[in-house]
């Protein structure tokens, strides 16, 4: 009876531990992802400063609207 407990105790302990590195596997993918996606924001927020200061040129003019 004894030797029942502990062969169960040692398969619970075999699947925490496939759980355990299956769980490790997934955090590290989510990490390289959100790395590439915080890579992704830097590009893309300096492209929109670069084009919003070459589309302004320095210059701020306000155009009226067509039906005034």
């Amino acid at each position: 009876m004894n030797e029942d407990r502990i062969i169960e105790l040692e398969i619970k302990a075999a699947y925490q531990e496939d759980l355990l590195q299956e769980l490790n596997k997934i955090v590290s993918r989510q990490q390289q992802q959100i790395d590439r996606l915080e890579a992704t924001c830097r590009m893309l927020n300096e492209r929109i400063k670069s084009l919003s200061a070459e589309g302004s040129g320095g210059e701020s003019v306000e155009e009226v609207p067509p039906h005034y």
